[in-house]
């Protein structure tokens, strides 16, 4: 696997991971929201498992999606040490619901994130796309169900 899909893929891994890590977090402060955080936890753990196993067991390169990884590098290495830092002010001290909302939804729509969203959204145009795509069905477009759980619940 050529180095420059290896950082991304690891990075990529750990924007997975750390967004599951901050969702936990969230499950844990708020009761009343549990089960949507805990659904959002564990979507991100399976974009994780998805991309480790495509590091354990490599597909061909006309087989891997040329669209699946954010072309910045840099743009994942920000945004995890964002998320990174937001878990441990947030561990420190919880935000508030409406914070955790907005946080969620903005890191949603950042570079490695929404970039995974505008892959499942696109046509397919190889095998892997395919398995990826279908084992992620359930799991799309995290920003726009935090914003419609936000209206149907009235969170500001």
């Amino acid at each position: 696997m050529p180095e420059k899909l290896q950082k991304h893929l690891d990075e990529s891994i750990l924007l997975e991971l750390n967004l599951a890590r901050l969702y936990t977090l969230f499950n844990d402060c708020f009761a009343e929201d549990e089960d949507f955080w805990w659904d959002l936890a564990m979507e991100e753990q399976g974009h994780a498992s998805l991309f480790q196993q495509e590091k354990k067991e490599p597909q061909q390169k006309e087989f891997f999606p040329d669209n699946l990884l954010a072309k910045d590098l840099q743009s994942l290495i920000d945004t995890n040490t964002k998320i990174t830092a937001l878990i441990a002010t947030y561990t420190a001290t919880p935000p508030s619901r409406a914070e955790a909302f907005k946080t969620a939804h903005a890191l949603e729509m950042a570079a490695g994130e929404s970039h995974f969203q505008q892959f499942l959204d696109s046509p397919t145009n190889s095998y892997s796309a395919n398995i990826f795509k279908q084992l992620n069905q359930e799991d799309r477009d995290h920003a726009t169900r935090i914003q419609q759980y936000m209206l149907k619940n009235n969170i500001k």
